[in-house]
């Protein structure tokens, strides 16, 4: 589990491909001062297992199942990645549930810079946007950010100088691809709303403040 604070910008050191799976290194800093193998992180929000570290980076393993619904296996020698580590019980929780669990790509339809703030319109499949609300929460590459704009197309995200400046974001231009993870309670709700005999919508939930 994971909060989509990013903690640290990684690069990709190697990518290695042998048969269904493929092998990335990545180098970093901050996260390696507490690692171990087996350990789950958050590569642009993509949760992958530690597989050996070294004081300079650490190697996970992609499997062909999260290579089908990633763009990971594109990422080349010298790119940047979303880093961050699995949530401690005992730290806060600056952002909101994020599972690591990539549900689909969007693509960045464009980028509006003002003096405060950038906005990005993402598009992606009706699927995804049917699992979102405005103001709700949404992973970008990892990210926690808030929906701010909702259509049945697209949405849009606000980012401020800081969180701009901390992830891969500052590196996006338009027509990129990113991973996007919908929030995990609303797909319950989703699930449950449309169990047969179910009196729970999600008309009463926004009513009631959900």
């Amino acid at each position: 589990m994971f909060t989509g604070i990013i903690e640290e910008v990684g690069e990709i050191k190697r990518m290695n491909k042998s048969g269904p799976v493929v092998e990335i290194t990545i180098g970093c800093d901050k996260i390696l001062e507490d690692m171990h193998i087996g350990d789950s992180i958050s590569v642009n929000g993509t949760c992958l297992t530690v597989t050996s570290f070294t004081n300079e980076s650490f190697t996970v393993d992609m499997i062909q199942g999260t290579e089908s619904i990633t763009y990971i296996a594109k990422l080349k020698q010298g790119d940047r990645v979303n880093l961050e580590r699995a949530l401690l019980a005992t730290g806060r929780l600056g952002g909101h549930f994020v599972q690591g669990h990539v549900d689909g790509q969007g693509t960045i339809a464009s980028i509006k810079a003002s003096e405060n703030e950038w906005i990005y319109t993402i598009k992606c499949d009706e699927k995804l946007l049917n699992q979102m609300v405005q103001q709700g929460a949404i992973a970008v590459d990892g990210i926690s950010l808030t929906i701010f704009k909702l259509t049945q197309t697209y949405f849009e995200i606000h980012l401020i100088p800081e969180t701009r400046k901390a992830t891969i974001l500052k590196d996006k231009s338009t027509g990129d691809p990113v991973h996007l993870e919908t929030d995990m309670l609303f797909k319950y709700v989703e699930k449950l709303s449309q169990q047969k005999g179910s009196e729970l919508t999600k008309e009463k939930l926004l009513k009631y403040g959900f």
